[in-house]
């Protein structure tokens, strides 16, 4: 796998008439250190954003919240947030050190997530909920650019895949101390402690993850023809690239299902299937930690091993993997009990996040070094707002529609409306398919 310039569209792997690059050393421990430093932040992260849907009954019953505004909190106002600062903040890590940028941004978050400990009405829980998007903002993209030039082409998807462990990690401590924490105490003492942790990461990013040469393991020529790129370039660059641009409509559609889904897969278990928190805490945890985690480790081998073949499978590995999906989705929200439905909810998370490794060394790899963050923001701005803003919302206002008519089974029929986004996340990833098909087959042309 080759890293392209803007200047020039994608190339295919093995291509004839192309000259072979020199193979980079195999990555140090000083990357392997750095990525692990990378993870356990990210897992903080993802642990701060899960709590509200982990803990969404104690938090609905003691501030007395409806279906909807949970949606909105934890989907539309967190993603508005989200989508304002990403941009700048994006912009900043390229053109500065990408290593402050990320541990000030975990402070924030961190700060923000104990705040919501202290919420009294829920646009105070909003407001610390929002500020808590400035995770997703300064920290993930900075992020992949810093993994990007820690580990080189060829290496990328299985590092970018290791690192997408802290999501299913972060869900999972998140349930099984956050669900403890609030069985034994209060879901308040579970925000504060819990976002009292994140703070010593920051001192961990600062002395494990120093700022590594920007594009250093890229090809000579991509390196020699790497200048600074504006910020208007960059926006050009991304918008005007098919093959991005279906990526992250195709994730966004992805995350639609995924967000939704796991802002009220707990709430849904709790309400409709009898699980208690303390079962939450155990079985839920182990649920995630299989399904979401073992998805993250095979979807880096998987991307890694079958993009050396064709660059289609970034569209082909995630449109099968959802194709899958559906039918152990249907059958979870069908399930009679707590225990049949985590049985099938383990399958559909398996599925559901090859996309997110794919979507991620895809972007990456095209872009030009310089333009790796901006890039990465781009890619997860258009993926959150769809996915994020609208996943939760949608599933949230459903759930409050149907209670007139189905009090006991509103938050049922609601998931059942997310089935139809698993056809369109497919069709679009098949269109990106065809998509980078062109584009090998127009520089196929070129070179001959």
């Amino acid at each position: 796998m080759t890293t392209h310039t803007s200047a020039s569209p994608i190339g295919p792997h093995g291509q004839d008439g192309e000259r072979p690059t020199p193979q980079p050393a195999p990555p140090g421990p000083r990357a392997w250190i750095a990525l692990g430093m990378l993870c356990a932040v990210y897992v903080m992260n993802f642990l701060s954003r899960q709590l509200p849907g982990i803990l969404a009954k104690p938090i609905q019953d003691s501030l007395h919240l409806s279906d909807g505004q949970l949606g909105r909190i934890g989907g539309l106002y967190f993603a508005l947030f989200y989508c304002s600062i990403s941009i700048p903040v994006g912009w900043l890590a390229d053109k500065t050190n990408r290593s402050k940028v990320l541990a000030v941004a975990c402070a924030i978050w961190s700060a923000a997530t104990m705040c919501c400990g202290a919420a009294t009405t829920w646009l105070q829980f909003a407001i610390g909920y929002m500020t808590v998007g400035f995770g997703e903002a300064g920290g993930v993209p900075p992020s992949y650019s810093i993994i990007s030039d820690y580990f080189p082409p060829g290496r990328r998807g299985r590092a970018l895949g290791l690192y997408n462990i802290g999501p299913p990690i972060g869900a999972a401590l998140g349930i099984a101390f956050g669900a403890s924490i609030a069985a034994a105490f209060s879901w308040r003492y579970a925000f504060v402690w819990l976002g009292s942790v994140g703070l010593f990461a920051v001192i961990g990013v600062l002395f494990l993850v120093p700022e590594p040469c920007r594009g250093g393991l890229d090809r000579i020529a991509d390196q020699a023809t790497a200048s600074k790129t504006g910020f208007r370039q960059t926006v050009a660059m991304f918008v005007s690239r098919p093959s991005l641009m279906l990526a992250a409509l195709a994730s966004g559609a992805n995350q639609f299902i995924t967000y939704g889904l796991t802002n009220f897969a707990v709430l849904f278990l709790m309400r409709e299937k009898g699980m208690t928190l303390k079962q939450v805490a155990v079985y839920y945890a182990l649920v995630v930690a299989i399904g979401m985690g073992g998805s993250m480790l095979a979807s880096g081998r998987a991307i890694d091993r079958f993009t050396r073949r064709s660059k289609q499978a970034y569209a082909l590995v995630p449109a099968a993997s959802l194709s899958l999906a559906l039918p152990f989705y249907l059958a979870f929200v069908w399930a009679p009990s707590w225990r049949l439905a985590l049985l099938f909810l383990t399958c559909t998370m398996f599925l559901n996040y090859f996309y997110l490794t794919s979507a991620v060394t895809l972007v990456q790899d095209e872009v030009r070094p310089d333009q790796r963050v901006m890039s990465g923001a781009l890619l997860l701005l258009i993926m959150n707002l769809i996915g994020l803003g609208l996943g939760p919302t949608f599933v949230g206002a459903a759930s409050d529609f149907f209670h007139v008519s189905h009090p006991h089974q509103s938050l049922q029929i609601a998931l059942y409306m997310l089935a139809p986004l698993y056809v369109v996340a497919v069709l679009l990833f098949l269109a990106l398919a065809r998509e980078l098909r062109n584009e090998n087959r127009t520089v196929g042309e070129t070179v001959l």
